[in-house]
């Protein structure tokens, strides 16, 4: 009777430690909502605050013991689902996708940049506006050839929009002047709260990392278009790091002396301008290249690449 009433505490342990995938869906935006509002609202001494951290570790680590599962789930998913098979085999659908992803918010957010130009009268925002747009009209004339054609099957129309948005990434760097101009030598930043801003650095670096790999992943096409659209998506994430930095600097400095700040987003907006110049400049250069070596028939017309991963 006594071993039938002893307590399984193994039994017990693996239940913690691996809770049924509804109880992990409940938890976690209890966890992130109790989180949130403990760093906002509570200090960090309160006991709930204490209660919101220990329930964040532990979602989290069920859901890092649940994660070669989750990962098996995807991979199954991505072979079996006929809609991922799709997107997964057909690069130009990825890429007709990612175009229109990025050319909505490129409007979205230019339109809101630009009413908060009206509202508080500020070259600061309509900067913004300006180098938004010029991304929107780039991924537009890029977004019209993808929709109709595949990869290298008209190669000198390709290399020329490749010429054409290597000129508007140097014309959108006068956009880009002013705003390091603002941001430097006028103390034109905004003060966001923490989590906005802990939000704001995290999605800037996964999109910094995400475009990285994929201009490497797209240079394999040898596609004028599919690689200027990733140059295009890279820069955008410098300049997306650059304001990060003033904000960041502006939310958690504080200490450092007077010289600090600008210094540092001097030294980085130059970077980025001189990063996004150079760029352009392989483009209009190796575009014009190419350009002549396809009317000299020097340049052999290469097959279309195959639509596969």
């Amino acid at each position: 009777m006594e071993n039938e009433k002893k307590f399984d505490w193994k039994k017990f342990g693996l239940a913690l430690l691996y809770p049924h995938i509804a109880v992990i869906i409940c938890l976690l935006p209890i966890a992130v909502a109790f989180l949130v509002l403990s760093l906002v609202y509570l200090d960090s001494t309160n006991p709930l605050a204490m209660i919101s951290y220990l329930l964040s570790f532990y979602v989290l680590l069920v859901i890092g013991f649940r994660m070669p599962k989750i990962i098996k789930f995807f991979r199954n998913f991505k072979k079996e689902n006929k809609y991922a098979k799709m997107y997964f085999s057909d690069v130009r659908l990825r890429m007709n996708i990612s175009l229109y992803g990025s050319l909505i918010w490129n409007v979205g957010f230019a339109i809101f940049q630009l009413c908060l130009g009206f509202y508080h009268k500020s070259f600061w925002f309509y900067s913004m506006f300006a180098y938004y747009v010029m991304l929107g009209v780039m991924r537009f004339f890029l977004l019209k050839h993808t929709r109709k054609h595949k990869p290298k099957e008209q190669v000198e129309i390709e290399v020329k929009k490749s010429i054409l948005c290597g000129w508007l990434l140097v014309f959108m760097n006068l956009a880009l002047a002013v705003i390091v101009f603002f941001i430097v030598y006028l103390n034109k930043t905004f003060e966001h709260h923490m989590i906005t801003t802990i939000a704001l650095a995290a999605y800037t670096f996964l999109t910094f990392s995400f475009a990285i790999v994929n201009l490497v992943r797209y240079k394999k096409y040898e596609s004028p278009v599919y690689s200027s659209a990733k140059v295009i998506s890279l820069i955008a994430a410098c300049v997306s790091m650059l304001t990060l930095e003033a904000t960041m600097l502006t939310t958690f400095g504080g200490g450092e002396s007077e010289l600090f700040r600008p210094l540092m987003l001097s030294l980085t907006g130059v970077a980025v301008i001189v990063f996004a110049i150079t760029m352009a400049v392989i483009m209009i250069v190796k575009g014009n290249k190419k350009l002549k070596a396809i009317k000299n028939g020097t340049l052999p017309v290469p097959k279309v690449a195959a639509e596969t991963k």
